[in-house]
């Protein structure tokens, strides 16, 4: 990690991954590596640092896609809560 500098390199780092697709992984990844770098230095510029650079690297994002709702006739397919589109006239 660039923003870390020195301390990196100090740090000899091993990540396992599991579940998820490709960029939550490197996401997961990411934000682990920069929370025991800050835990480890117990540094408060570091952190700041990693604060003001991407919020994400230190705090967990609970956003997430709403899960699909039953309602007939293969609705699921079209997403969450799309629904038939019905004509007026």
């Amino acid at each position: 990690m660039i923003l870390a500098g020195d301390l990196a390199k100090a740090v000899d780092i091993h990540v396992n991954v599991r579940s998820g697709g490709i960029v939550g992984q490197a996401e997961a990844v990411r934000q682990a590596i920069a929370k025991a770098l800050v835990r480890y230095s117990k540094d408060k510029k570091l952190k700041q640092k990693f604060l003001e650079y991407d919020r994400n690297l230190l705090v967990y994002d609970p956003r997430r896609n709403e899960p699909h709702h039953a309602s007939g006739k293969g609705a699921s397919k079209r997403g969450s809560r799309r629904h038939k589109q019905r004509s007026k006239r």
